[in-house]
């Protein structure tokens, strides 16, 4: 179902790029979020979890589960806000670092992806365990939400979620690709490239059999672009023929009919990561989605209010919302 948006970009915010950058220079991160928990992986691996509050195994209320974006973490300007608004509703949050997010190097010879579920399902399968009585709840950012978008359609109605939300969502890996080597836009694949390829290079220098699994053309640092990393990287360390086979089959677009459990998609027209490829027709959502379009808001930003140094962040409240109306459901 198409849902006319509610959201209004603050008058000085109306640039896309305006919206992207400022929502990260604009987040205080002075307040702490909470404590930290290592998860080891039953393939030796591990990933870092970052609490709100500590849990009895007798909870039996909401818990909200925080899947970051690309080369994100718990200082994500969008991550921060949203866990520290959960605090202030009192409703426990947790977020879970994807392997080799969360400031330490993760064991294996592989890392993480746009359409890696497995390791999201032992999280989500370790929390009913742990809590039998919570009712979980779930919202991913970016690359994180093209994976639980994925990951609902994947596993339908034994996804083990009461909910879900995806905030500005790749839907479309291959057009999103395109569109980051266009324009401004070359200006963040630059930034987030950088940073994956330092992470790549550290691994590099401390496994001495990782590079025997890579397709390196010239090196490391001779990676220009998205795609090149994921035809060099990526693809043969997760299975992957090449690229565009890694896009197609973990772009989410081609989940969403599938999906059983109430969810909430957020995108914005002017977002600079994407191109209106990543927008789902009416005929491509399940019944059980709601799908927000904003006019303005860029990628993750999404800010209102009418003064700069006391902006209005859309998001944080939006999720909360959609997740009340879930909750005694």
């Amino acid at each position: 179902m198409h849902k006319k948006s509610q959201f209004k970009p603050a008058w000085w915010a109306r640039n896309p790029h305006v919206q992207t950058i400022f929502a990260d220079v604009l987040t205080n991160r002075k307040k702490a979020i909470g404590h930290t928990e290592r998860l080891e992986l039953n393939d030796g691996d591990f990933v870092d979890l970052v609490w709100t509050k500590q849990l009895g195994p007798h909870y039996d209320g909401p818990l909200l589960v925080l899947f970051h974006g690309l080369e994100g973490s718990i200082k994500s300007h969008y991550a921060y806000r949203l866990l520290q608004s959960l605090k202030e509703h009192d409703w426990p949050g947790v977020i879970m670092h994807f392997r080799g997010c969360s400031g330490e190097p993760n064991r294996l010879n592989r890392a993480y992806h746009s359409g890696e579920t497995d390791d999201p399902r032992f999280f989500l399968e370790h929390l009913t365990q742990r809590f039998p009585n919570a009712k979980l709840f779930a919202a991913g950012y970016s690359l994180g939400g093209n994976m639980l978008l994925k990951y609902l359609g994947k596993y339908k109605e034994n996804s083990l979620l009461h909910g879900a939300v995806s905030i500005s969502p790749p839907l479309d890996l291959s057009a999103c690709e395109a569109r980051l080597k266009s324009g401004f836009s070359r200006v963040y694949q630059h930034h987030l490239l950088s940073r994956m390829k330092r992470n790549l290079q550290r691994k590099v220098d401390s496994m001495s059999d990782l590079e025997k699994q890579l397709r390196l053309d010239n090196g490391v640092t001779n990676i220009n672009t998205f795609k090149e990393f994921d035809e060099q990287v990526t693809a043969p360390l997760h299975g992957f023929k090449n690229a565009d086979d890694y896009y197609q089959q973990s772009s989410a677009m081609q989940y969403l009919k599938d999906i059983t459990v109430p969810s909430l998609i957020l995108h914005a027209k002017d977002d600079p990561f994407m191109t209106h490829d990543v927008i789902p027709t009416p005929s491509q959502l399940s019944s059980q989605i709601e799908y927000e379009l904003c006019e303005k808001g860029g990628h993750v930003g999404f800010i209102g209010g009418y003064l700069p140094w006391r902006p209005q962040f859309y998001i944080e409240q939006r999720v909360i919302n959609f997740f009340k109306t879930l909750e005694t459901t």
